[in-house]
């Protein structure tokens, strides 16, 4: 991908590929190193293609991603599991990633598994922080799909815990959201926990 896609004609109008490739070069000399030495010359620019990936999300919108659904007379339980994502911690834009777990009772409306593991590639893919996206998830598919109950579980290793701070590895976060009934919910857990053993 080149300069001029990256700018204005290809995902974001909003990305600006030169900004950024201009502050790596600050950082790169901030820190005492020359971004013209042939190791770093191209360093900015592959950066910049770099944060295009890592923040494709930031106008994700939730409710367009579940937009196409089934109507279907199903009101069991139904759940994805080990979703895999990676994010970007927005205090100190150091990596996150794990594994998100969706359960929901659908009440008319059921979506294929891509549009899941979709919805939680959108919002993981900007400055995030592992309770709020645990957050948005819940919230879309109850919202979206108007089901009556619904259950995320998230599991991820920061890097900011295991690269600075206490430089705790194989150390995770746990973060869990639910919506609508509480007998509901305890059959999603029970679902995404035998799913998970």
């Amino acid at each position: 991908m080149n300069k001029d896609q990256v700018n204005g004609s290809s995902k974001d109008a909003c990305f600006d590929y030169s900004k950024i490739s201009m502050a790596v070069r600050d950082i790169l000399q901030s820190i005492g190193d020359d971004p013209d030495r042939e190791g770093l010359r191209n360093t900015p620019d592959r950066v910049a293609e770099l944060y295009q990936d890592l923040f494709s999300g930031m106008r994700c919108d939730p409710a367009e991603i579940l937009s196409v659904f089934f109507e279907e007379n199903h009101t069991d339980p139904v759940a994805f599991t080990d979703i895999s994502f990676n994010s970007i911690c927005e205090h100190h834009l150091l990596p996150f990633y794990g594994h998100a777990h969706v359960g929901y009772i659908p009440k008319g409306k059921i979506v294929g598994a891509s549009k899941v593991a979709r919805l939680v590639d959108g919002l993981s893919k900007r400055p995030q922080i592992q309770e709020r996206l645990t957050t948005q998830i819940a919230d879309a598919i109850y919202r979206c799909l108007g089901a009556t109950s619904v259950y995320v579980f998230v599991s991820a290793e920061h890097m900011c815990m295991t690269l600075r701070g206490v430089k705790k590895t194989e150390s995770r976060i746990i973060t869990s959201a639910q919506r609508g009934e509480a007998n509901e919910v305890q059959q999603l857990i029970k679902i995404i926990d035998l799913s998970k053993s």
